[in-house]
């Protein structure tokens, strides 16, 4: 399971709710946890592996063998978010090698399944709660691109326009 670079049109495509509770989602579940793993990440959403679904995994810690701190949302919900915010620096795994700042809200209440459609609730506040944000933004086809300072933005237009100068050659190439 390969993770979708910028400017990839199924970044930004909408995202299909989770319907079957079964063996193929655990699996899919699996190969984006062993990604995220891979190239070092601590979130993932299933649009960054070319999966077009309301799933998102994470693992606050990024290490594998912490598998009680795994977590994988399917259909999740914000439904709180607090006033209170904070700038804090994001990468993500479908930017290799930028790194920006992004206000995010401190604290957030969620509401989810898990992997056999039980729901759930969840209040993640700091980093969690940052991770599930992040993650949340690539199921409505938001880019942390999308909520870097201007100062970030400014500072990775370069690295922006080589991604999709790639991207288009890899297209035209094949």
């Amino acid at each position: 399971m390969d993770i979708l670079l910028y400017p990839d049109p199924r970044l930004r495509a909408k995202n299909a709710p989770v319907t079957s509770f079964d063996a193929t989602l655990e699996q899919i579940a699996r190969d984006m946890f062993e990604a995220m793993y891979r190239t070092g990440g601590v979130g993932l959403a299933a649009p960054q592996v070319g999966v077009n679904l309301r799933l998102l995994v994470y693992n606050a810690s990024g290490k594998a063998a912490e598998k009680e701190q795994e977590h994988v949302l399917c259909n999740p919900k914000l439904v709180f978010k607090s006033r209170e915010q904070e700038p804090g620096e994001e990468g993500c795994l479908s930017f290799p090698d930028i790194r920006g700042q992004v206000t995010r809200p401190i604290k957030v209440k969620v509401t989810a399944q898990d992997l056999h459609g039980e729901p759930m609730e969840l209040e993640l506040e700091d980093w969690d709660a940052r991770i599930f944000l992040h993650e949340f933004d690539h199921l409505e086809g938001i880019l942390f691109i999308d909520r870097m300072s201007p100062v970030s933005k400014s500072q990775a237009k370069g690295q922006l326009q080589d991604m999709v100068e790639h991207y288009r050659e890899t297209q035209d190439a094949s």
